[in-house]
């Protein structure tokens, strides 16, 4: 039971490790790519008379607030701790209407008429 835990534990660490390694790359990325699109704008004169280097500047920065934002923030709230949480609440909110269902067939005589039958 310990080394289950233990391996799930490391898979999450893992997964988790590798969320960052990927935010760490996509960021050198964007360091990197936007210094090749002002050196294409500007240094090489690719359509000079308009600054896309902007634009595509802007969209990717909004992508990778985006890519940080899930890795840092949703995955904290939503993460695989969260989903077994709520499936917990599931199930006992299940678990809670049977009982209720049981007790109220009981209390109507329905096992007693099973139990004839049999």
């Amino acid at each position: 039971m310990k080394t289950e835990l233990d391996h799930e534990y490391y898979e999450r660490a893992r997964k988790r490790t590798k969320q960052k390694k990927r935010l760490y790359f996509h960021f050198v990325l964007f360091l990197v790519g936007s210094s090749f699109f002002v050196i294409l704008n500007k240094v090489i004169n690719f359509h000079p008379e308009l600054d896309w280097y902007v634009w595509a500047i802007s969209i990717w920065f909004v992508l990778l607030v985006l890519h940080t934002i899930n890795v840092f923030v949703m995955n904290r709230f939503f993460g695989k701790e969260w989903e077994r949480v709520q499936t917990e609440k599931l199930l006992q909110k299940h678990k809670e209407k049977l009982e209720k269902l049981e007790a109220k067939l009981e209390k109507s005589g329905a096992f007693d008429e099973l139990k004839e039958n049999s």
